[in-house]
Parts: C-alpha cells; sequence; structure tokens
C-alpha cells in the first residue's frame, strides 16, 4: 500500500469515528436497533484505539456526546500499558483530566465503578480519580447528591479522608451534629420536613417521598433550590403528572435542549405561547452564534422534518430538534437566510414529523436562491425520489459549482451503524455527524476534511490545534 493510500484511509477512518463519536449514544434509532447501534460503536472504538491511540485520545478534545467520551477515557485507562512512553502516557492523562473535568459528576464517577468492577485500578488510574475529586468545587455537595458513588470512589483511590467528610461517608449517623452547614442539612432532613427544602433537589425529592409531602407542595418549596435543566425537565412532564410546572426562563436553555422542549408542547400550547416560545429560541440561538451572528453571509438551509425524525423511544423527536435548533442557530449567523423544510411546511413552530424525504427536490430550491452556504440537516434517507439528492449534488459538484463557490455541508443527527458513519447523500459532499445545534460551526469547519481534500497530516494538526487550545482552558 502506497504511502498516499494509508494517508487516506487513516483520514476516513479518523472522520467515521469522529462523527459516530458525535452522534451515536448506543441507543435506538428509527431505522436501526439498540443491539446494532452498540455492537458497530463498540468495533470502532476497538479499531481506533488499537490502531490510531494517539489520535482515539485526541478526540477527547472534541465536541463528542459524554457517552462517546466516557467509552474513550475507559479504554484508555483498561490499556495503559499500551500508551507507550512517558511523554505519550503525560499527554493522554492531561486529555483525560480536562475531559472528566467537562463530564457530568454522575458520568465520572460511573466510568470508575465500572472500571473498579473490571479489575482496572492501577496507580495511573487512582492518581486520575484522586485529582479529579480534588478539582471538584464543592466536595461537600457532591458528598451529599452522590454520596454512595463518592463513598466507592474514595475506597478506590485509596484516599485517607480525615475531618467531617470521612465521618458523612462511612458513618453519618454516628454524629450528633455536623459543622459542615449542608451535611448537618442532610442529617436534619431526616426528621425535620423543613431541612430538605436547602438540599439539591434530586436529594430533597427522596426525602419528600419518604415523609409522605404531597407533590404539589414539594415542587412549590423546593423550586428556588432547582437548577435550569431540572426546572425544563419538570416542565416537560408536568401535564403527565398533572402538576402545576414551576417557571423558568426559557431564553437561558441550551438551545437543542430548549428545541426538544418546545417539540414536545401539543401543537395548541405552541400556538398559545407562540410569542414566548419563538422569543426564546431566537434568543439562545444569539447567544449561541456569539461573534459569529450575521457573518456567514446568504445560507439557505434544507432542513428535514419527516417522518423519520420521530426518532426512537430513546431520543424522542431528536432528529427534528436539532434540525429545528439549527434552524434558529443559522438564521442568527446569516445575513440572509432562506430555510426550507422536507415537508414544505413555513411555520417552523408548528413542525411535528411528518411524510418522505424528499431532500433532491428542496436541495434544487435552495440552490435557487444563490446562497454561498448551503447546510442540509438530514438523517440522508432521501426518498422521494430516491436518490434524487445524490444526482443533484453531483452534478452541481461536477458541472455547474467545480470551483466550489458555493460551500456545501450535510450535518446528520443519526449514527448508521450498519455503515460504521452517518449516512451520506453523494460522494465530494462533506457529511459530518451533530448531536446538538450548538456544535454548527465547528462541525461545518470539520466537514471540510471529509470532502477528501484534506490528508492525514492537515487532520492531525487540527486535532493538535483542539487539544492545545482544549487542555490550556483547562488550566
Amino acid at each position: 500500500m502506497s504511502e498516499t493510500l494509508a494517508d487516506l484511509v487513516a483520514c476516513e477512518d479518523v472522520l467515521m469515528f469522529v462523527n459516530a463519536a458525535i452522534t451515536s449514544t448506543g441507543q435506538r434509532e428509527f431505522h436501526e436497533g439498540e443491539g446494532g447501534q452498540r455492537l458497530s460503536l463498540g468495533f470502532l472504538h476497538d479499531y481506533m484505539l488499537v490502531n490510531y491511540r494517539d489520535l482515539y485520545a485526541s478526540a477527547l478534545a472534541l465536541d463528542i456526546n459524554d457517552h462517546n467520551a466516557a467509552l474513550i477515557v475507559r479504554n484508555l485507562l483498561v490499556s495503559a500499558a499500551d500508551a507507550g512512553g512517558p511523554e505519550r502516557r503525560r499527554a493522554e492523562g492531561r486529555l483525560i483530566a480536562a475531559r472528566l473535568r467537562r463530564l457530568p459528576p454522575q458520568r465520572v464517577l460511573r466510568v470508575f465503578r465500572d472500571l473498579r468492577r473490571a479489575g482496572v485500578n492501577n496507580r495511573r488510574t487512582r492518581a486520575i480519580l484522586r485529582d479529579w475529586l480534588a478539582s471538584r468545587p464543592d466536595p461537600a455537595f457532591d458528598a451529599v447528591k452522590y454520596r454512595s458513588a463518592i463513598k466507592d470512589a474514595v475506597r478506590q483511590a485509596h484516599l485517607n479522608l480525615g475531618g467531617e467528610l470521612g465521618a458523612f461517608l462511612f458513618d453519618p449517623h454516628g454524629q450528633a451534629s455536623f459543622r459542615t452547614p449542608l451535611f448537618e442539612t442532610w442529617r436534619r432532613a431526616h426528621y425535620e420536613h423543613a431541612a430538605l427544602y436547602e438540599l439539591p433537589y434530586t436529594v430533597a425529592e427522596g426525602f419528600a417521598a419518604k415523609h409522605g409531602i404531597p407533590r404539589e407542595v414539594f415542587l412549590e418549596r423546593i423550586e428556588p433550590r432547582m437548577t435550569r435543566l431540572e426546572r425544563l425537565r419538570l416542565q416537560e412532564n408536568a401535564r403527565e403528572r398533572k402538576v402545576a410546572a414551576v417557571g423558568t426562563d426559557l431564553s437561558a436553555m441550551p438551545l437543542t435542549r430548549l428545541a426538544s422542549y418546545v417539540l414536545s408542547l401539543p401543537l395548541d400550547d405552541r400556538v398559545k405561547r407562540r410569542d414566548e416560545l419563538t422569543t426564546a429560541l431566537r434568543a439562545s440561538a444569539r447567544r449561541t452564534a456569539g461573534p459569529g451572528a450575521g457573518q456567514w453571509g446568504r445560507v439557505a438551509a434544507v432542513l428535514d422534518d419527516s417522518f423519520s425524525t420521530t426518532g426512537s423511544g430513546h431520543k424522542r423527536r431528536r432528529p427534528l430538534a436539532v434540525a429545528l435548533a439549527c434552524h434558529y442557530l443559522l438564521q442568527a449567523l446569516a445575513t440572509r437566510y432562506t430555510p426550507l423544510w422536507t415537508s414544505r411546511r413555513t411555520d417552523e413552530l408548528l413542525l411535528y414529523p411528518f411524510g418522505p424525504t424528499p431532500l433532491g427536490e428542496r436541495i434544487l430550491d435552495a440552490l435557487d436562491t444563490g446562497p454561498e452556504r448551503l447546510v442540509i440537516v438530514s438523517d440522508g434517507f432521501d426518498n422521494a425520489p430516491p436518490g434524487l439528492a445524490r444526482e443533484v449534488l453531483q452534478v452541481w459538484r461536477t458541472r455547474l459549482d467545480p470551483h466550489h463557490r458555493v460551500s456545501i455541508a450535510h450535518l446528520n443527527p443519526v449514527y448508521d451503524a450498519e455503515d460504521f458513519d452517518v449516512r451520506r447523500l453523494a460522494p465530494g459532499v462533506p457529511a459530518a455527524g451533530i448531536r446538538d445545534a450548538e456544535d454548527l460551526p465547528a462541525l461545518v469547519e470539520l466537514a471540510r476534511f471529509a470532502e477528501g481534500r484534506a490528508g492525514i497530516d492537515e487532520v492531525r494538526a487540527y486535532l493538535g490545534e483542539r487539544v492545545a487550545r482544549f487542555t490550556e482552558e483547562d488550566r
């Protein structure tokens, strides 16, 4: 095999893995079951770990989802003996530490529990766990909220805890009182109703059930202690529980999460709250766009709202939520913006998964608007008629726009387990996986490597830059 071919294969392998690590969580999708997703994703992780360990570790600096970041950390620590020389080990350690500090604490603790069950508890693993525990901004809060898991982590890292933290974790009921306010509140909450309203929501919820406090009363009094995402979660299921929804500032929510919430509402509610929801989505999009707002020139977007955007039981309406969030973000980024939904509907607030996927026709409509950028957000199942999108894009690229005056990027929110990648529309049209619309600008940049014009050296340089920025921000 020539060096050129080897480089091309390496570049394709890395991009394939990054797309999978962004989109797949090993859960059921509309077209595929959970088993196939997990098997396919597991194979890719093993393949990358064995063949491109340095690039595999570098993926921790990219916008991959938490599920895959945790898998990478676990796999690197399980195979620590294969890490290479001291410099390589230090680089891996810095990446692991930086990523762990960005992961939700419950997911980090789950990784270390999994390592302990697998019999991996070497000095390197204990040191990384010890450093992560030491870096936590509020150890008392963690000890209360994740008491069982923190206790296991302390044992695993062989830490000798003095003072009240050790007493709280290992003998909390043997103490007459605690000087640490949160520990003392937790102790009093066992017999004093008022104390539980000073605890984190998830901890207080357990005490409220234990004391038989009515749900409505509990939610009303615990509301000031809720995080933004906890408030949004309760808004989403308030109707199912038949309780009043707690108030929340929707415009402060992450854009994709907010889009999921909007799509979970009945159409009548969306109509009644049109001004509130639209204002919140636009404000969240402007915040996400940041300095890039209005800098993208003329943008046309083909957005998939076909029936397959229903998603699955694990990811209800997720593909449609990503498309809706991308719509508002592109609206904020563009100087002139033309959205084209596959259903031909024009009221984005009233969208729901419906109909076939006529991507080819909508791509033709988008190109007719004379855009500088064309962004396609779809799972790639072009079926009305089948294959038209591929023909349109190939003719456009090879005959009508061989010099790439129009930048085209396909962002796919669904992992195709059978092909170990996201489904692509046409050769020469870059495709990248997307899980959150917030990552759209970075993914459009990454997608250019998939056009076949970049080699492994450029990919390594890009990853090196991202790793340097990632670890520097962590200091």
